[in-house]
Order: C-alpha cells, then structure tokens, then sequence
C-alpha cells in the first residue's frame, strides 16, 4: 500500500472562482473577484445597477430583425454568467432564457445579458450562506421563500460585516 503526505495548509479560502468565508455559525460562499472581473471585462464595471436580471415585459426572439451581435463575446458573457449561477441561483432562469440565442444572439439578445450584469452590479457582495444543514441564497431584501418541506430553506444573504 502506497501512502502519502499530507499537510494542513488551513481553512479554505479561494477555490476555483469561489470565495469561501468559514465561521463557527456557518459557511459564506461568493464570486465576488469573479464577478467584477466579468464587469471589467465587458466594460460594465461602473454601470447603473438594475434591481432585476431580466425584464420582464422584454419578449426575445430568434428572428427579431435586430443587428446580430458579436458571437464569439456573446458566448463569452453567457459561459461567464453560467458559471456564476453556481452562487447566485436567481439568475438561473435568466440565463437560461439567454442562452437559447447563442446560435443566432442579437444585439437585443446581448442587450438582455448586459442587463443580467447591470443586476450583478448591485448584489456583487451577495452569495450563498450555509448554516449547518440549512442552506440560504442570500439576498439583502427578499424575505426566506420555503421551497416545500424536504427542501431545505433558500434565501439570498449578503455577508455581515
């Protein structure tokens, strides 16, 4: 039997895109640094935040006559998106309506992404709280919604302090 050395290198911190804060109350997971590099990325780092990752009253289309967007930046944004709904489960329906359109994505398609980032902009310091088998999304202003009763509760949270 082959054995091997172990050292402990200490609570986790960083971990792929994750940003993991560990209390004795629980575990706070964001992407913060991943979530202002997309910002920067797109030049959306200073832009006026939206209180919702999609509009509603906007209908999406495939053949909505608009200006085709860039394909290759539009799958860039939606894979980047994709990957943040691993923290920030609200987004999910967004970007799933989103992603749809990465065949033929247009410049209201990639408006409505640009839109989704707008929304990321005002809860970056939002994630995902976990408090012993209890797990919350975390929001400032969105009161807990229980799913049903095998389930445990979600809710967004931003982090104390």
């Amino acid at each position: 039997m082959t054995e091997f050395e172990m050292s402990d290198m200490g609570l986790l911190h960083y971990f792929l895109g994750l940003e993991i804060n560990q209390a004795e109350d629980g575990i706070f997971i964001s992407q913060k640094r991943y979530d202002r590099n997309i910002l920067n990325k797109f030049g959306m780092l200073n832009c006026k935040p939206v209180a919702t990752p999609i509009n509603a009253s906007e209908k999406l289309q495939v053949n909505d006559r608009a200006l085709k967007a860039e394909a290759k930046t539009f799958r860039s944004l939606v894979g980047s998106l994709i990957y943040l709904t691993h923290t920030r489960p609200v987004i999910s329906f967004s970007i799933g309506v989103i992603s749809r359109f990465m065949q033929q994505s247009s410049k209201v398609h990639f408006g409505a992404a640009k839109n989704v980032l707008g929304y990321i902009a005002r809860t970056i310091n939002y994630g995902i709280w976990s408090n012993n088998l209890e797990l919350k999304e975390a929001s400032y202003n969105c009161p807990p919604l229980k799913l049903s009763t095998l389930q445990p509760l979600q809710q967004l949270a931003k982090p104390s302090g």
